[in-house]
């Protein structure tokens, strides 16, 4: 049964239709009163009316998405997660176990949205819409390696399948810890988003020595033929000892080639 709307009257009605007109995604109080040429006061109690009568979707305090016209639920509507993720956490990108089953360098599902971003983050974790986001902090200037995805008319950037492979060996949890990190790693060498160079240069521009660790040993752990990236990761390594996985165990063989205590044992792959 269709839920009852009504009651906002002549006049937020043709506000509410100019929203529908020029609204593309989740959306501020201060973006409404520039859109609707209307005070931010009046804005403000005009979501507020709108949400209560099931014409907005209050996704966080602060920040609402319109309810299509036609849903026959409006209170159980909910948006897009990641254009949801691409103004609640901006300036901010798409990455980890998400990039990854969105290039097709995972099989294994995800409830998780993993998100990076520049903004301050009171929370690893938020759960908004039913959604849970796996978020990380990274300044803006670790942006880099993106491409735009569009949900609806919302435009996301997403990691592409290079930066999402960097971003889960520099932070292995947000790729579902090592072992899976290891499985990304193997399908993106033997697949088409393969670029020896191009992630040997995200290696150095994101800064962290560890990275190359981590790669260097998942790559002979698991045989997969990379040479020349295994070579430069040799010649760039960290000073100090470092963890395969900092989520997991804190004991672990200590490998004296790649500075890593490995307290998760990879499997090698089967020959194809």
């Amino acid at each position: 049964m269709m839920e009852d709307r009504s009651g906002i009257g002549k006049g937020n009605r043709v506000l509410l239709d100019k929203l529908h007109q020029l609204v593309k995604g989740p959306f501020t109080p201060a973006d409404a009163a520039t859109l609707l040429s209307v005070d931010p006061g009046r804005a403000r109690r005009l979501l507020n009316l709108l949400s209560r009568h099931g014409w907005l979707s209050r996704v966080r305090r602060g920040l609402y998405v319109l309810v299509p016209l036609g849903a026959s639920e409006p209170k159980a509507w909910r948006e897009d997660p990641w254009a949801v993720a691409a103004t609640a956490f901006a300036p901010c990108y798409v990455s980890g176990w998400s990039a990854c089953e969105h290039w097709g360098l995972t099989d294994q599902i995800f409830s998780d949205v993993v998100v990076v971003s520049a903004a301050s983050l009171r929370h690893r974790s938020v759960l908004l819409q039913g959604t849970m986001f796996r978020l990380k902090y990274a300044p803006l200037v670790k942006h880099f390696g993106t491409r735009p995805a569009w949900r609806g008319m919302t435009r996301v950037e997403v990691a592409d399948p290079t930066k999402a492979v960097v971003d889960i060996l520099d932070d292995p949890s947000l790729g579902g810890g090592v072992k899976h990190v290891a499985e990304v790693v193997d399908t993106y060498f033997a697949g088409e988003h393969r670029s020896d160079k191009t992630l040997l240069d995200y290696v150095e521009r994101l800064g962290n020595r560890t990275v190359y660790k981590r790669l260097g040993h998942i790559l002979e752990a698991i045989g997969i033929q990379a040479e020349g990236v295994v070579e430069v990761c040799g010649k760039n390594l960290s000073a100090g000892l470092s963890l395969l996985d900092p989520t997991g165990p804190k004991g672990g063989r200590i490998q004296k080639k790649w500075r890593l205590r490995v307290n998760v044992e990879l499997s090698r792959r089967s020959p194809s």
